[in-house]
């Protein structure tokens, strides 16, 4: 069965976005959180445009690579512009977890209202692909619900001192076991799998 992954960039505080994130300013002041994207000489072989150092590319391809559906709430669709009608990667397709109707769909995006019902969609759509998560809200429920295997921390040397969390309340402990730390320029990359 595919395995359902989450790696976003986070400052070392713990946030995922700046103060004053909101529609289309989905880092809100805090776009050096992607800084790394960018800053290497190593194109990415999954996503165009990105030019990583050595070992943030390594990392993030094998990571990227293994996508085949992506998971996002509601707020962070809004916030990225509705992804312009397709999904935060290049060739997996969206299913925007929702409570309420959710506007401006394409054909690649699928709606979802409950965390199990996003999964269930995505895990159909990756096939024998892993389902990747996007924002707090999003990985937090999939953690209460114990759905989450891996986790991959791209940390960013910086703290923000405010903006959205990466993690919302717990009921309990979640306790991770690292497979990898990989430290690269701007980001040291922390990969964790989820204890059982």
């Amino acid at each position: 069965m595919s395995k359902v992954i989450c790696g976003l960039a986070v400052s070392v505080d713990g946030y995922i976005t700046g103060r004053g994130a909101g529609p289309d300013h989905g880092l809100g002041d805090a776009p050096m959180l992607f800084d790394w994207y960018f800053d290497g000489d190593t194109p990415s072989q999954v996503f165009d445009g990105f030019k990583l150092s050595a070992p943030s590319a390594r990392v993030f391809d094998a990571l990227a690579g293994r996508v085949g559906a992506v998971v996002a709430g509601h707020k962070t669709y809004d916030d990225s512009g509705h992804f312009g009608g397709g999904s935060p990667h290049p060739t997996a397709p969206l299913v925007v977890l929702s409570h309420e109707p959710v506007a401006q769909l394409s054909e690649r995006q699928t709606p979802a209202h409950t965390i199990e019902d996003a999964i269930a969609a995505a895990r159909e759509l990756a096939g024998a692909k892993d389902v990747g998560l996007m924002g707090g809200a999003t990985v937090t429920a999939a953690l209460r619900a114990g759905l989450v295997d891996e986790l991959v921390l791209h940390q960013v040397p910086v703290l923000l001192g405010g903006g959205r969390p990466f993690f919302q309340e717990l009921p309990e402990h979640i306790r991770l076991s690292l497979r990898e730390a990989v430290p690269a320029p701007g980001v040291t990359h922390l990969h964790y799998d989820i204890v059982r």
